[in-house]
């Protein structure tokens, strides 16, 4: 089977980055290219009362982040020669945005980490890993 598109989630933590590194061996092999897909969560508390300019910021600086963390994975993909795209979302629900990307623009492969929690923090907190395993059809590579 050819992987000619992969997705990589990306949470701008230590074992995202590597499953973007472990996509970019991959995607050498197969010639594939690479879309990097964050989601920054919106804040369903907010309430009537909150002042949307400081939630306007927030998104703002979470934006600002991410395309600062996908700048380094930029140039690590350009030196291996390998197409990058680069997708910011805003979300309610990571794990659907995460499928519904993933079928809309036809992804042969994911490529995603888990952070490996188990017990009261994997029940109180869920798996965005998990979530996506069980709701999307195509191959998933699940790093931990």
């Amino acid at each position: 089977m050819l992987f000619k598109n992969i997705l990589v989630p990306i949470d701008q933590s230590s074992s995202s980055t590597r499953a973007f590194k472990v996509a970019l061996d991959v995607a050498k092999k197969y010639e594939s290219k690479i879309t990097l897909l964050t989601c920054i969560e919106k804040d369903t508390w907010r309430h009537y009362y909150f002042d949307s300019r400081i939630y306007s910021n927030l998104l703002k600086n979470k934006t600002k982040v991410a395309k600062k963390s996908f700048e380094k994975l930029e140039n690590q993909a350009k030196k291996a020669g390998v197409d990058i795209k680069l997708q910011i979302l805003q979300s309610e629900s990571v794990v659907k945005d995460i499928t519904t990307f993933a079928k809309t623009k036809k992804i042969d492969l994911i490529v995603i980490s888990s952070h490996g929690r188990t017990g009261l923090d994997k029940l109180m907190l869920g798996s965005v890993a998990n979530g996506v395993v069980q709701r999307i059809r195509c191959p998933v590579l699940l790093l931990k």
